[in-house]
């Protein structure tokens, strides 16, 4: 039986940080969010030397490449971190906007403004990355948060936290406006999926097993971030050239990510010319190919020779979120069975047509149902960051309060204000 732990103790404090920090300027806010970039840059050393311990354990525990490389640290990845940080600084505080405002035929002043949710929960996995992330957004929009990274990414994450903990607090704020569960393990991940009303919502970021069990045993409600099933069609009137370009930017930029494609459908009019030429660039890149008959055969009848490595499509690679250097490939007939194929099979996170006709893309636009659509563009720019949100704390793929890349806005609920001078309902 698992061991159950009170974390009652530390979400009180975070519940008191929050109230604390609810009331903060968007200055104060500001200068403990550039305290953190500067204590990241620091203290890189000891964060990477922590970092550098998980990954060993990793690479011993029989982890794949593609998870390696999204738990690992480097000098120019803590540097692109700190820089997300100043970026944050530099976007408009969100707590505090006025959403509406009306007078009402009663002679009621009605304002209702933006305000911090209070105490948000994060279960994740193997991203150290989510950790600076999820606190300093938190903290942006006022609220504390409490963290659980996984066991994988420890050392790190431990160093991590310390290193915001001593940062914030020099600047006059409560250290426990960023706290963590991890000293107890997946208890104390347990613990925050019962802390209803003393944790005000959990989002769990990570593969699809971590976020079932989140969402199906959690009592405190969820904003459910997906995984990333994503499709790249490439339509019958497509510039082939520019698809070359998105389908491998799409798959190999970086393979370990939700955002990274892990089908491509081409139709049949383009099959012939796109898919030899594609599938020798994605070979050469090591990408293994799951195909379709029709796939594998306008390969045998190409004449090329990679064709020998691509095996054969099975129901579960349509399904599949590989994370990994692989994809599925299938010919379609016609757009209709693209958007047939890809609402069967998405996830609904990212997906992603290549076309020059204005009518396909406007039915891809309208007819898919995903948090995020890319025209003639790559999947993998489903990030808040690329989207000019700065860091992200996840992807929402569930269509209540908040949908697709989560930055400050999304971090924020709403307070109504009625004003009246002695006013009394008929």
């Amino acid at each position: 039986m698992q061991e159950t732990v009170d974390i009652s103790a530390l979400t009180r404090a975070a519940r008191q940080a929050a109230r604390h920090l609810a009331g903060a300027s968007t200055r104060t806010k500001n200068a403990a969010l550039e305290a953190i970039a500067q204590a990241i840059l620091q203290h890189s050393d000891e964060i990477l030397e922590a970092n550098a311990q998980d990954v060993a354990k990793a690479r011993l525990s029989g982890m794949s490449e593609g998870l390696i490389d999204r738990l690992m640290l480097t000098v120019p990845r803590l540097c692109n971190i700190a820089e997300a940080v100043r970026h944050i600084i530099g976007l408009a505080d969100p707590v505090g906007r006025i959403l509406r405002g009306y007078t009402t035929e009663a002679g009621l002043s009605v304002q209702q403004i933006s305000v911090p949710i209070g105490v948000i929960g994060m279960i994740y996995e193997a991203r150290p990355n989510v950790t600076i992330d999820a606190a300093t957004l938190a903290l942006k929009a006022g609220n504390a948060v409490i963290l659980r990274g996984g066991s994988a990414a420890e050392i790190t994450n431990h160093t991590i936290i310390t290193v915001m903990r001593e940062a914030v607090t020099a600047v006059g704020l409560h250290p426990d406006v960023i706290s963590t569960v991890d000293p107890w393990g997946r208890a104390g991940a347990k613990a925050m999926m019962r802390a209803h009303g003393d944790i005000d919502v959990l989002i769990p970021r990570g593969g699809a097993s971590l976020i079932r069990a989140v969402v199906q045993e959690s009592c405190v409600p969820v904003i459910e971030t997906g995984v990333g099933n994503c499709h790249v069609y490439v339509d019958a009137e497509a510039d082939l050239d520019a698809a070359e370009k998105i389908v491998m930017n799409s798959k190999t930029q970086r393979v370990g990510v939700c955002n990274a494609a892990e089908t491509l459908l081409v139709h049949s009019a383009a099959a012939s010319l796109f898919l030899p030429v594609i599938v020798e660039e994605l070979t050469k890149a090591g990408v293994s190919i799951h195909a379709c008959e029709n796939t594998r055969r306008i390969l045998r009848e190409s004449g090329r020779d990679q064709w020998h490595g691509v095996l054969p499509a099975q129901e579960v690679d349509w399904a599949t979120e590989y994370l990994s250097l692989d994809i599925a490939v299938k010919v379609v007939k016609s757009i209709d069975e693209a958007i047939e194929h890809i609402r069967t099979y998405s996830s609904g996170h990212t997906e992603a047509i290549c076309t020059s006709s204005l009518r396909s893309a406007q039915r891809f636009r309208t007819e898919i149902d995903a948090a995020a659509i890319a025209i003639n563009a790559s999947t993998r720019f489903t990030d808040g960051g690329q989207l000019g949100l700065g860091a992200e704390i996840g992807i929402s793929t569930q269509k209540l309060h908040a949908r697709g890349p989560m930055g400050l806005e999304e971090l924020t609920t709403s307070t109504w204000i009625f004003e009246g001078q002695g006013t009394v309902r008929p």
